[in-house]
């Protein structure tokens, strides 16, 4: 078999047969209880959260999740979370933490919305206050990109003691085609822009980026190995004091 080249990723971790996020908590958890709204101004659907078990152990989760239709994607953006949906992440990783619950983060966005609106209502600040909150949380908080991860959007999300990737995912400051527009004046050029962008698990994973690469899952019945890791994971971090939890959390992005 040919190796796949970094653009085949690409289109591997946007195909619309990914496994949803949605369909990976029902197979990672024994119940979920969805939470809605940031608190502040709206509920974005892009955004979900919520609060369940993994092998018993109680656990939140939030993950920014596509639609499966035309309408569900229109209505999320097509992946992309507005600054309500990152604010009602922070609210549920703040509870977390008073909880003394460990967070589970699920991503496949292709980036924050660009909308002038969301510029608006503080997109920036949304994201900064997640990064922000990620970095000082004091329980275990683990990262896993599903399908793409796509700039601020993801990163997020992404600020875990630990990120995982599934083998057909991508993590990245931006698209190809956005790489190759700004580079050179041409997206059509998104395949070349993708082998030097150093985008794929395997790369991120040699540069120190990523802790592990997580074999593709396509349905809910399919998770009995990812479930036990994370549980594993979790179990291994929260066996470590608060102070040095954060204090490695810290150093791993600071290497940066």
């Amino acid at each position: 078999m040919n190796k796949a080249t970094a653009y085949q990723q690409v289109q591997a971790a946007r195909s619309a047969n990914k496994i949803s996020i949605q369909e990976l908590i029902d197979g990672l958890t024994e119940d979920f209880f969805e939470l809605h709204g940031d608190r502040q101004r709206d509920d974005d659907p892009a955004v979900i959260a919520g609060l369940a078990t993994i092998e018993s152990r109680p656990i939140t989760i939030v993950g920014i999740q596509k639609g499966q239709d035309i309408a569900a994607n229109q209505a999320r953006h097509f992946g992309c979370a507005t600054p309500s949906g990152y604010r009602k992440a922070l609210r549920v990783m703040r509870q977390a933490e008073q909880l003394h619950q460990p967070v589970l983060a699920l991503i496949n966005t292709p980036g924050a919305y660009p909308g002038v609106e969301a510029e608006y209502q503080g997109q920036g600040r949304a994201i900064a206050d997640c990064l922000l909150a990620g970095q000082k949380l004091k329980v275990p908080f683990l990262s896993i990109i599903v399908g793409e991860g796509g700039s601020g959007g993801a990163l997020a999300l992404a600020c875990g003691d630990q990120v995982w990737m599934f083998a057909n995912s991508t993590y990245s400051v931006l698209s190809p085609e956005g790489y190759a527009t700004i580079l050179w004046k041409d997206s059509q050029r998104a395949a070349e822009a993708a082998e030097q962008m150093r985008l794929t698990p395997k790369e991120l994973l040699a540069d120190g980026m990523i802790e592990r690469i997580v074999p593709e899952v396509t349905t809910a019945a399919d998770c009995g190995e990812l479930k036990g890791a994370v549980a594993a994971t979790l179990k291994m971090l929260a066996a470590q004091p608060v102070a040095t939890l954060i204090k490695a959390r810290q150093a791993r992005y600071r290497k940066f």
